[in-house]
Order: structure tokens, then sequence, then C-alpha cells
């Protein structure tokens, strides 16, 4: 295997002159870079691009409008040359060799004394990649490794926490929905968090996979909790969150489903904010639509129904919309399902109603259980139906292809299901 006499490193540029020959693309994408870096960059060429001469105009640069000279490298710390004639670029880059200054030479990279790497910015990480003087080899590694950091694929937590004054850095929140509980189906900025969390407080729900793949210095605070059994008070939640971020912990609070539709993550992000702690809120993908879509239950589709409403079990039902054109999806409703058909039923929903029950959503073990609004409850307790399940009310459960052949129409009846999945009648 070759050895290149390569020693990789990074320069610290913030505030010292350096210089880019040249007025093409290639050196006006590297004055942009040199700026972005802080340093105080003069461009010597004749004709310059546009973009060049837009930062030359806002006073980003100092543009010399006329052609090299030897005397250009005099006092700066770093040379780019880029003119796309290979005679100017050598002189420069032996003017700069003279002086003993880095020179990164755009026409040959073979006899260039420094290379200027494929980069990338993630988070507060900077990826550079030279790839043997191949720039699109470079590019194409730089792209992978970034999206890798950004999907959570990389660690990209931090490890040294004190700052250069050694003091603590300040922590922050990220409430972070989970979706219904499939790895794949948290968002690739919620992975991303994970994966850099220091402390994870983690629901009894959600992605609980990605728990396994954290590493072993990450600590997991568990705080789940079941219908009627709350363990963790929310206020001791609350306050979990707050005293770990004031450590200068990076906190994920991992939920699962999406953390504003019904999981208080409006309450924990306030507190969050009252006490002077950073927070983010990462959307989910939230059970009340993607698990009965898991079983082929659409909650509004074309002609069976426009809209629909989320609630509890454990709230009233009174004003919902009581129409099979309106999809009500019951989150938590399994202890009162017989209380809220009742209600319901009451309400004017006709009994013939077809519902649908899908327990644990999208998991290996996901059962979808189709009845009336007449049936249901029964049914439910004859199959011992428990939480974690979402109830649909509505027409819509017609289109599910776990739906019995009677509920169907023609239009609906060539529907098949994403996997296979386990229905009782």
């Amino acid at each position: 295997m070759a050895i290149q006499d390569i020693y990789p490193t990074a320069l610290r540029l913030l505030g010292r002159p350096v210089l880019v020959v040249g007025g093409g693309p290639v050196a006006s994408r590297r004055a942009k870079g040199l700026l972005d870096a802080g340093a105080k960059v003069t461009v010597v060429a004749p004709v310059a691009t546009e973009t060049l001469r837009g930062l030359a105009a806002s006073g980003l640069l100092t543009w010399e409008q006329r052609e090299y000279r030897t005397t250009d490298v005099d006092g700066v710390w770093f040379v780019q040359t880029a003119t796309g004639t290979p005679a100017v670029d050598t002189q420069v880059a032996a003017d700069a060799e003279a002086q003993r200054i880095w020179c990164v030479n755009a026409s040959d990279h073979e006899a260039s004394a420094a290379w200027t790497p494929a980069v990338a910015v993630v988070d507060d990480v900077k990826i550079a990649i030279n790839a043997g003087g191949d720039p699109r080899r470079a590019m194409a590694l730089r792209n992978a490794v970034a999206t890798a950091l950004e999907t959570g694929d990389l660690p990209l937590r931090r490890h040294r926490k004190p700052d250069a004054a050694g003091k603590t850095p300040a922590g922050s929140v990220a409430l972070v929905g989970g979706g219904p509980g499939d790895s794949g189906l948290i968002t690739v900025r919620g992975r991303r968090l994970l994966g850099q969390a220091d402390v994870v407080v983690a629901d009894r729900l959600g992605p609980r996979e990605l728990l396994k793949e954290l590493a072993p210095d990450v600590r997991v605070i568990e705080v789940g909790k079941t219908p009627g059994h709350h363990p963790v008070p929310q206020l001791e939640i609350n306050r979990i969150l707050v005293e770990e971020a004031l450590k200068g912990n990076r906190v994920v609070r991992l939920k699962g489903g999406d953390p504003y539709v019904l999981g208080r993550g409006g309450e924990e992000a306030e507190f969050c904010r009252q006490n002077g702690v950073e927070v983010e809120v990462v959307s989910g993908v939230t059970s009340a639509i993607s698990v009965p879509a898991a079983a082929g239950i659409p909650v509004t589709h074309r002609g069976l129904a426009k809209g629909f409403s989320v609630v509890t079990g454990h709230e009233e039902l009174s004003e919902v919309p009581a129409r099979p054109d309106h999809t009500v999806v019951l989150l938590m409703g399994v202890a009162q399902l017989r209380d809220s058909a009742a209600e319901l039923a009451g309400s004017g929903l006709p009994l013939d109603t077809p519902v649908g029950i899908v327990e644990n959503g999208y998991l290996p073990d996901q059962r979808v259980t189709i009845g009336t609004l007449g049936t249901i409850a029964d049914q439910a307790e004859a199959v011992g139906v428990a939480n974690p399940a979402v109830i649909v009310i509505g027409d819509v459960v017609r289109v599910s292809p776990f739906a019995p052949q009677h509920f169907k129409t023609a239009d609906y009846s060539t529907i098949t299901p994403n996997r296979p999945r386990v229905r009782s009648n």
C-alpha cells in the first residue's frame, strides 16, 4: 500500500492575511471557504466571478484587479492559486515556497505543497477528506461520512465537556418524538440527537431498540407510564430534564409518537425554558395516524371521511361529530372502550359503524381486531386486547385489508397489506 507524504492538520486563520490568485469558480469557492475560517482574504486576478465581485463590493475581501506579482505573497500566511494557467500557478507556488509559505497549487496537485480537502460541517464537527489527489472521490467520501453523522449511524457525541477555561458548557434538552415504536420511523434529526445524547430520559413506548445502540456511558433514565400507573410523576420528569441539562449534559427526552400530540411535551418544553435551559422539539410520527396506517386504515379517505378527531379514552366524546364519515381515533382507550362506545352510540353514531383496534403497531406482535361499535367491546374482552393500542372508529375501517368482506365494497376489496399481520374477529 502506498504511503502518502501527507500530515493532516487544520489551520486556524482567523484574522490572518491569505492570498488567492485567480478569479474563476475554483478561486471563488476557495475564497469563500477562507472567509468562513475568518481569514483576511486578498484576491489577485484581472477578471473575477460575479460572486467574488460581490464579496469585494461588500467589503468582505480585497480584489486586486490585475496580473499576479511576486511581491503579492509577502506577509501572507497561506496561498491558494487557481488561475487555470499552469505557468502562473507554478510561479505563485515557487514564490510561496521561497518564503516558506504553504501554498495550494490547483493546477498540479502532485507538486502542490498543500492540498485542500473535501469539507463538510455537521454540528460542531468539521470533516476534511483527502483522497490521493482525486477530488471527486474525496467529495463522495465526504458526503457519505456527513450523511452517516447526520443520520446517527456514526457517533457524533462529544466526550470532552469542559471548555478551555475549565467551565462546564451549557447543556440542552431535545424532546424527540420517536414514532410508534419501529426504529426505522424515527426522524433523521431525532436519530442524530439521540446519538449525541449524554442522558436519555425514555418512555415505555417509542423505538426502544435504539437504546441498545447507545454508548455504555450514556445514562438512560426510565420514566415510562402506563394508563393509571405513573411511577415517575410529570413534575419529577420536568425536574430531571432541567437538572441534567444544568450539569452540562445533552439530554434527549425520547417519547413515543409526537411530543405535542397527547404527550405532555408542551409542559416539558415550557418548564425547561422557564429554568433557562435551551430546548428543541423534534416532531415524530404520531401513533394516531401511523398505527392505523400499519393496519391499512387511513384516517381520511375520499368518499369515506374528510376529517378526523384524536382524543384519549379518558375524555368526553360528546362533542366529537357522531357520524361514520368523521373518523374518531382513541389513544389510551382500551380500559374505557365499552363506555366510549356507549357514549358515541348515545350521541347518534350508528351501532354498525366499523371499529378497528391495532395493538403494538409496527412491531412483530402487531394484532388487528375489527368489529362494529356495537360489538367491539365484547370482541376486545374476548381476545384480551391490551395497551399499547389505537382504536379507530368510522367508515375508513372498511378500507383495511383485515376488515370482514361484508364491510367492503368493490372499490376496497383489492387492497393488500404491506406485511403479514394477525387479525382476530
